[in-house]
């Protein structure tokens, strides 16, 4: 059985948001959660641990980011046609993974940042393959 590729494209769309979603909730009811997490294997790969701080202000940012990165995601799912959609949340995803590799390596070596930087980097990846697929059949796709 073939797979088509609107199907593809709205599972994809849909399994974004579903993630992004969680994760922005994660990061809104448990930010310093993230930090803990990562660094506790930070030390094993000869990295600092990232300070943690209560109370802080970027997690305000980070849930307002997952928001906007939902949002996209769901649009993408529910109108599969709109290819302007998938731009916007590639650029997001590559822009969050180049700035965390630029934290890493110019002033904050963490294990975090390399790890979002991976992740959204792939993330980027995926949608503007998502994209591309899109574009192979533009105009049989309903906006």
């Amino acid at each position: 059985m073939k797979i088509q590729p609107m199907r593809l494209y709205r599972f994809f769309s849909l399994a974004l948001a579903v993630i992004f979603a969680a994760v922005g909730l994660f990061f809104l009811f448990r930010p310093e959660g993230v930090l803990d997490f990562f660094n506790r294997f930070s030390p094993q790969l000869g990295l600092a641990p990232a300070p943690v701080h209560s109370g802080s202000f970027f997690p305000i940012l980070a849930v307002a980011y997952m928001y906007l990165v939902t949002l996209l995601a769901w649009l993408m799912y529910r109108k599969p046609g709109h290819p302007i959609l998938p731009l916007l949340l590639a650029q997001g995803k590559f822009a969050s993974s180049i700035l965390s590799l630029v934290f890493f390596f110019g002033r904050a070596p963490y294990l975090v940042c390399l790890a979002n930087a991976v992740a959204d980097g792939f993330i980027g990846a995926l949608v503007m393959w998502l994209y591309l697929l899109q574009k192979k059949h533009a105009g049989s796709w309903p906006t």
